[in-house]
């Protein structure tokens, strides 16, 4: 899909969901390739290493369910819920989640320095990296990753506090 003004793209996006549920396997392809790097965003923070395999998944999910999708205009909110949980679910299977172990990390001035965000993402939990993508880099309220997450708004803001703690210790060491 070309750049248009954000009210035509989304009524575009609409009618292709719409062509797609019907079985337009172009409109499926359109629609496909037009999420591909939107759930790209999502999963790479969380999933890591395993993030293209996270979209791949969520893709297919999205291939799959597409008609039980009730109000096209809410796509884009349907496939970060799915891209969310997805990443986790790879990210677990992959990982089995190993504690964090910040010792590890590289002292300030050290030429390896520039990996440490990727190295301590990899140090927190799926669901720590999902709630800091959700609330910082996707910008959703609590209410909505906790939403999103399948968790209670209380433990969004606690995995926030943790994660947030967490890579600020590994990060300022």
């Amino acid at each position: 899909m070309r750049p248009v003004p954000d009210e035509r793209r989304d009524e575009q996006t609409v009618k292709l969901v719409r062509a797609a549920q019907r079985g337009d396997t172009l409109a499926m392809a359109e629609l496909l390739d037009h999420l591909a790097p939107y759930v790209g965003r999502i999963c790479a923070p969380i999933a890591l290493d395993q993030g293209a395999d996270a979209a791949q998944e969520t893709l297919v999910a999205v291939f799959t369910s597409l008609r039980t999708l009730k109000n096209p205009a809410a796509l884009h909110g349907w496939v970060r819920a799915i891209a969310v949980r997805e990443a986790v679910r790879t990210a677990h299977r992959a990982a089995r989640t190993v504690p964090a172990d910040l010792s590890a990390l590289p002292a300030r001035g050290d030429p390896q320095l520039g990996a440490d965000i990727r190295d301590v993402l990899e140090r927190l939990s799926p669901e720590h990296r999902a709630v800091l993508t959700l609330r910082d880099v996707e910008g959703l309220d609590e209410r909505t990753a906790a939403s999103l997450l399948g968790v209670r708004t209380g433990t969004v803001k606690s995995r926030l506090h943790r994660a947030r703690d967490t890579f600020r210790k590994a990060w300022t060491s």
